[in-house]
């Protein structure tokens, strides 16, 4: 016999439930009232001979009804009072609960945590509020149903931040490196329809814009894409553009001299990259995917990477075009320039372009001056990743992260004992709260380490039911990624679970305020001589946690420097409420991000980034510095020595500007930051506007540029930025 359940899906009948609903009832009645163990074995009996007389299946709500008239028939009425005294308040609950709450007050707008979430995405637009939608009932189902009682209080309380809660009930993974050049060499299929390879190099990016666009829609994190990937069809299109000349020219009766023959197809040439440049940049920051925004995608321009000279030049060509459209940016609504939040850049400094006189210099010079205006591209330093990033081979590689800041730890490929980077990916993160650790311990170091263990052993936890939430997934949950290329070429019921292990994905544990938790247990900045070691002692914690872990379960769990873009405010609040207002350690709104320096300390840039490269280097899984800096568009001196300097000592690294606009008066200066009723607001200091809607105002927040404001912790932190150069 079945019972049909509230949701529709259908069960066994299971007698026993029954008999255990009546005798709750039977127990909280007074004890005159209840029943003996054989009337209530009898009532129950009763409603099964009747549910089983039916000859079919009986709702649960027939079952309830069945019990409730059974006890009545049985005289025992105070047993059927509380009976149905209970069902109505479970339904009650059922028909109003918080998740309702917080749905209703994102359509009308009126939760200011949904509404300041994310930076990038506009609440008010119904894209966006149905992606919000869908992940307050994940994070109810999550709460309720998918994670144990302790990882969810530990993170409601902010000892722990386990990520993308909205994202967790579907088997979705973070992100990753998209293989666009399988996709485009091999062909793929897009909504069911075979794209097979292009013919030139503007239909190649055209293909690339909708392979991001669904890669997007089936993931929750960053994805990055290589442009060294569309380098082989620009030779395609000269090919194409050389045959068509000649025939015009032939046609015409005209000169077919070769050096007149090459000024026009490389005229033409250009013009097909500048379309074909155009074509992401727009189609990038116009395309909404199914959460409501546009791609998170991060664009990666390394030379090196080109396979033959003649590609690695038409690979600067691109390059070249994508600097170029970047620094012009993008008109707003209004018809004037501004900074768009995507795609975020990467340019590789090496040896050919980083100095003056070498191959490529130019292209770096114009990079800086991108920069200076646009933020982007943030940089990586070739020299340094091949010393840190080094495969069982014994090879330094470079490659670039995952989206903003998530990196794959070196992986060589046992089929072709080469490295391999795209198509890999992250399982998600799950964020450890040291600041909490720290508190908690009253500043007693042997209970600091003993609680950092505990919690470890939390997010550890925490982590392997993101790895088994994962796992037995099968390829057609997401054909884009698992079957067509994007990231494996799976069969159609294939399982991605081998994908999983061995190191060909990653699993981040993630940290947040190792300022503010030095700070409190030895009363000095990290940045301090007496602070430093003790901050290198919790770092090289964490990371024989996770080598542990690794070596244990074959998981290529990494340490990870977290963003913290909303869960910055999220722990601070926390911390407030649990410990109240620490002077100096949870007196703001905010902390610090991972390893960074505070941003209230008085440091110089180059002081910062040679700092900061020590702690990045024990940040395996992905962690990005900055330099926070005036505008700099007249002194490009100052930015190439700030990035050939980030060449010769860190990793990764990018340079913050600001770039804003007011609609109301054309003030392109800073917008600042001022308090009313206290609240931080943003401000025109030229006319005063306060209406968000009618200024442009762009700022990293977390590794991408943010567009659409932040939370009041976030905002908090942003006006506390000192300079640094």
């Amino acid at each position: 016999m079945k019972v049909i359940k509230r949701n529709g899906s259908e069960v066994v009948f299971d007698q026993a439930k029954i008999t255990n609903a009546i005798r709750k009832a039977s127990l909280s009645a007074d004890e005159r009232d209840r029943l003996t163990e054989e009337a209530i074995q009898s009532a129950s009996d009763s409603v099964a001979a009747r549910c089983a007389a039916l000859g079919r299946a009986v709702s649960v709500e027939e079952i309830q009804d069945m019990v409730e008239v059974r006890l009545m028939e049985m005289g025992c009425y105070e047993v059927a009072r509380l009976y149905v005294r209970y069902r109505f308040q479970r339904s009650l609950v059922r028909k109003s609960n918080t998740t309702d709450a917080r749905i209703l007050s994102l359509i009308e707008c009126n939760n200011e945590e949904v509404k300041q979430e994310n930076a990038n995405k506009n609440p008010i637009v119904n894209s966006v509020q149905r992606d919000y939608m869908a992940g307050e009932i994940s994070r109810d189902i999550t709460s309720r149903i998918l994670l144990p009682k302790d990882i969810v209080e530990a993170d409601r309380e902010g000892i722990i931040h386990f990520h993308d809660a909205d994202y967790y009930a579907q088997h979705m993974h973070n992100c990753d490196l998209v293989n666009l050049e399988d996709m485009l060499q091999n062909g793929t299929v897009i909504s069911g329809t075979l794209i097979e390879k292009p013919h030139s190099f503007s239909t190649a990016c055209n293909i690339a814009t909708q392979i991001i666009a669904q890669v997007a829609s089936n993931q929750y994190g960053g994805q990055s894409i290589s442009l060294t990937h569309l380098a082989p069809f620009v030779q395609i299109s000269r090919e194409k553009i050389r045959k068509d000349v000649l025939r015009e020219a032939e046609e015409l009766g005209g000169a077919t001299d070769s050096e007149r023959i090459d000024r026009v197809v490389e005229r033409r040439l250009h013009e097909e990259i500048e379309r074909g440049v155009q074509t992401i940049q727009y189609q990038v920051i116009t395309l909404l995917t199914t959460n409501g925004q546009a791609p998170f995608l991060t664009v990666y321009m390394y030379l090196d990477e080109a396979r033959s000279p003649q590609e690695k030049k038409d690979l600067a060509l691109i390059i070249e075009e994508v600097l170029r459209q970047r620094y012009e940016g993008v008109k707003n609504e209004n018809g004037v320039w501004i900074t768009p939040a995507f795609p975020k850049l990467i340019y590789v400094l090496d040896e050919d372009n980083v100095r003056e006189g070498s191959e490529y210099w130019e292209l770096t010079k114009l990079a800086a001056k991108c920069t200076a205006r646009r933020m982007v591209p943030d940089y990586i330093s070739a020299k340094v990743m091949r010393r840190l990033k080094v495969d069982k081979n014994g090879h330094g590689n470079v490659y670039t992260c995952m989206g903003c800041r998530s990196f794959l730890t070196p992986y060589v490929d046992p089929e072709t004992n080469q490295p391999k980077y795209y198509g890999r990916f992250n399982q998600g993160v799950v964020t450890i709260n040291l600041v909490d650790a720290a508190l908690s311990s009253g500043g007693d170091t042997e209970a600091f380490w003993r609680i950092l263990d505990e919690r470890l052993e939390l997010c550890h936890r925490a982590l392997r039911l993101r790895h088994e939430r994962l796992k037995g997934t099968l390829s057609d949950a997401a054909p884009i990624l698992w079957q067509y290329g994007a990231l494996a070429r799976l069969k159609k019921g294939e399982k991605i679970d081998r994908l999983l292990y061995g190191g060909y994905s990653t699993i981040s544990l993630g940290y947040a305020g190792l300022y503010e938790c030095v700070k409190y247990m030895t009363g000095v900045s990290h940045t301090d001589p007496q602070g430093k070691p003790f901050a290198l002692d919790v770092m090289n914690a964490l990371n024989a946690a996770t080598r542990k872990w690794r070596e244990a379960e074959n998981i290529d769990y990494s340490l990870y420097g977290t963003p913290l873009e909303s869960t910055t405010y999220k722990f601070a609040k926390c911390l407030q409420k649990r410990f109240g207002m620490v002077p100096g350690i949870t007196d703001k709104n905010y902390i610090t991000n991972s390893y960074h320096v505070n941003v209230r300390e008085e440091i110089d840039a180059f002081t910062k980034l040679r700092f900061e490269s020590e702690f990045q280097q024990l940040s395996p899984g992905g962690a990005i510095s900055y330099v926070e800096v005036p505008d700099m568009q007249d002194n490009l001196e100052a930015v190439l020595s700030v990035m050939q300097f980030i060449y010769e000592n860190i990793m990764y690294a990018e340079l913050n500007t600001k770039s804003d606009y007011c609609q109301v008066c054309g003030y392109d200066g800073e917008i600042s930051i001022v308090e009313e009723d206290g609240k931080l607001v943003w401000e025109c200091p030229h006319c005063h506007n306060r209406d968000q809607s009618k200024m442009n105002v762009a700022r990293r927040t977390c590794g991408y540029i943010g567009t659409q404001y932040w939370n009041q912790g976030r905002t908090q932190e942003i006006k506390d930025r000192v300079m640094h150069l």
